[in-house]
């Protein structure tokens, strides 16, 4: 299993940053939490369901441009880390 602390820290980037709109905050802690939590799904299940609720929110008018690609690029590195499974 590759290593999630880079994903994990750019999550924590977007949680912690204030301009972003609360509805996006709350979207990138439950991946967050689909990822970091013990669960009894495979990791393949998890992962999707990151990946899921990250793209759910991708298209909402209210966030901001950096966040957009910043979401983009931890989708990209969790379908990376997907793959290698």
């Amino acid at each position: 299993m590759k290593d999630l602390t880079p994903i994990v820290k750019q999550l924590d980037v977007i949680i912690e940053d204030r301009t972003v709109p609360r509805n996006i905050r709350a979207a990138v802690e439950e991946a967050k939490k689909e990822i970091t939590e013990k669960s009894d799904d495979s990791w393949d299940i998890r992962l999707s369901s990151a990946i899921s609720t990250l793209d759910e929110i991708i298209n909402d008018p209210n966030m901001p441009m950096y966040t957009r690609t910043q979401i983009w690029n931890i989708v990209s590195m969790l379908e990376a880390v997907k793959r290698d499974l």
